[in-house]
């Protein structure tokens, strides 16, 4: 038998139960994941995990668990999703960006959850907002986009970098509804404002959100009433843009005022836009690549960071929808209908 079909053993020591538990996962699952992507057979006993393989398993489960110290070290849960991007990582020969990926702490959740980026594009997405003043963010559902803006914007904030936050988005099936609804305007649109109050509890709490929100430190409110203001020393979010038509895309972007800045999210595979009308975002990625001050990212299927089949779903419909358009020579499919191209 050769020595690369030689059985081996080898430990790796953990500094504390809290360490052991994280790595381990619920019911050993972590450990059960390692051993399936690996081969090598992964055992908890005590402080210490022993690894029994062939040396190709022990050295690709071993950086695996080294890619996923920042975690486990410090007793933070292991998903699916960061057990799949140190993988990625590991085989594209990108362990290095990704270990300081794991030592970038953003923030601490209201229940002691670090917050972090947790792909190398959120990573550059994270950059990217706090070198510019405006950034775009496309990319689809469940990819960090508002959530990290969010982050960004209450960091700042507590750094009085900026004086108040004010988030936004369109409310673009609001316009028949709304009279049905009951309550004042402000409670009209509050469905449609939502996952921002969903990420400001995550980040501060309802009832400090609420006291801020109160002194009008933190301002959420439908896009209507960016009209004919100038956001100054400010952090704006524009939440799913990609249901702005263009002229109020052009109206908001123009709102920034001196020491503010400004994040711009959106799905364009999501378009809620009547048939024919062209969204904001997509024409905004369009106009301002390359202008001074401004960053567009683009996130993929693969910084889903939700439950791991929703990035199997976005690769399900952006395959069905790209054999479309190759059906379809001359068409092109934007996520609710398919267009001539002009």
């Amino acid at each position: 038998m050769s020595g690369a079909d030689t059985l081996q053993t080898f430990s790796i020591d953990l500094p504390d139960q809290d360490a052991a538990m994280a790595l381990a996962g619920e019911a050993e699952s972590t450990l059960h994941r390692l051993e399936a992507l690996t081969g090598a057979a992964l055992v908890l006993r005590g402080l210490s995990v022993q690894l029994r393989g062939r040396p190709s398993q022990l050295e690709r489960a071993a950086g695996l668990i080294e890619l996923l110290r920042p975690l486990w070290q410090e007793g933070q849960s292991i998903t699916q999703v960061d057990v799949q991007t140190a993988l990625t990582a590991l085989d594209t020969g990108r362990g290095d960006e990704h270990q300081q990926l794991g030592r970038q702490v953003l923030a601490r959740s209201q229940n002691g959850r670090l917050l972090r980026p947790r792909t190398l594009k959120q990573k550059a997405y994270v950059e990217a907002m706090e070198r510019h003043d405006l950034t775009l963010a496309l990319g689809p559902a469940g990819t960090g986009k508002t959530f990290l803006a969010a982050v960004q914007a209450v960091r700042m904030l507590q750094e009085r970098k900026v004086e108040r936050l004010i988030l936004t988005r369109p409310a673009v099936e609001a316009g028949e509804r709304l009279g049905f609804l009951p309550g004042d305007l402000q409670q009209k649109v509050d469905p449609y404002l939502r996952p921002l109050y969903d990420a400001l509890h995550t980040l501060l709490g309802q009832d400090k959100t609420a006291a801020l929100i109160e002194k009008n430190v933190i301002e959420v409110a439908p896009l209507a009433y960016m009209r004919g203001r100038t956001l100054a020393e400010a952090f704006v979010i524009l939440d799913e843009a990609q249901n702005t038509t263009a002229a109020q895309m052009r109206m908001v972007l123009t709102r920034l005022g001196e020491g503010s800045r400004m994040v711009v999210t959106g799905d364009p595979t999501q378009i809620d836009l009547p048939a024919g009308q062209l969204s904001g975002l997509i024409e905004a990625a369009q106009v301002l690549e390359g202008v001074e001050g401004v960053a567009i990212c683009r996130l993929t299927a693969a910084d889903v960071v939700r439950h791991p089949l929703v990035q199997r779903l976005v690769n399900a419909y952006a395959s069905r929808d790209a054999a479309r358009v190759a059906s379809s020579p001359g068409r092109r499919f934007d996520g609710r209908r398919e267009q001539l191209q002009p």
